[in-house]
């Protein structure tokens, strides 16, 4: 899991902090749907099960992270839309 910062600045971003899984990564992948390949979406997610999933479950989707950082409470996600 990386922890540097983003290396692009986010198209879109959601907040994610409010939901349990699995619709943490369910609201993550609907947004990623309408995003064009490429696009870079920012996550901000709070609690170590997110944590885990969000980031393997988009990789499983073929997109890639471009970064994880801690803030505060949260995560920051970032993820490029394969």
């Amino acid at each position: 899991m990386s922890s540097s910062p983003p290396a692009a600045a986010p198209d879109e971003s959601i907040d994610i902090t409010a939901e349990v899984c699995p619709m943490t990564f369910v609201r993550t992948k609907l947004r990623l749907e309408r995003m064009r390949s490429g696009a870079v979406l920012s996550v901000r997610l709070r609690g170590e099960e997110p944590l885990r999933n969000v980031p393997r479950a988009a990789r499983d989707e073929g997109h890639i992270i471009l970064g994880i950082v801690p803030e505060g409470d949260d995560h920051i996600v970032t993820i490029r839309r394969a």
